[in-house]
């Protein structure tokens, strides 16, 4: 069995938006499309508190995309964005949400961030997401969202690692780009031995 797994397709990261992904808007139909004939849908969701310790508000002297250490190792530090409650949170208001099954929140301790749809970003904590999966028998994973080089390849690099066949559908995904990062990435899920198809 398949689960479609929609990463973060959420206001913020669209064009407009506080973190806007380029392009982001332009995956929504064709999702739309794969939900349709899909066996399973997940949705994920970025669920920040006011003040996350991932925003670079929160550390005073930093701006946004500088690099910081946490307790749990290096983070980028983003413009505040998908702030519990806010419309920047919502899902792009034309993302048929009604197909999914389950919706992952991640990202809501205040004091740690979570790119994976599967673990926090200490590589430990987990979301609920992989007992879901297991319990209705699903094996393989089809991945879409955003953004590409951060939170769907996080989300596949875990799918991977906890023995999931993953695709990323990469034709409906789109990156943020920093400083090479889709780049990295992409030959990351390689490695991984995640599939990468359009």
């Amino acid at each position: 069995m398949t689960a479609l797994i929609v990463i973060d397709v959420q206001n913020d990261f669209c064009p407009g938006g506080a973190l806007a992904v380029p392009g982001g808007n332009q995956i929504v139909s064709g999702i739309n499309g794969l939900m349709r004939a899909a066996q399973a849908v997940v949705l994920t969701q970025d669920w920040h508190p006011t003040g996350h310790s991932s925003f670079a508000s929160s550390h005073d002297g930093h701006a946004p995309y500088e690099v910081t250490e946490m307790p749990y190792g290096a983070q980028v530090l983003w413009p505040d964005h998908c702030v519990q409650g806010t419309e920047g949170a919502r899902f792009h208001p034309d993302l048929h949400t009604d197909r999914a099954e389950m919706i992952v929140r991640k990202g809501f301790r205040a004091g740690i961030d979570s790119y994976s749809a599967f673990f926090e970003n200490d590589r430990s904590t987990p979301t609920g997401l992989e007992g879901y999966l297991r319990t209705r028998e699903i094996s393989e994973l089809m991945m879409v969202g955003l953004a590409t080089d951060f939170c769907v390849n996080f989300s596949a690099l875990d799918a991977a690692k906890l023995g999931f066949d993953v695709t990323v559908r990469m034709d409906l995904c789109r990156a943020i780009n920093l400083d090479g990062s889709l780049e990295a990435a992409c030959a990351a899920m390689k490695a991984a031995g995640v599939k990468l198809a359009s």
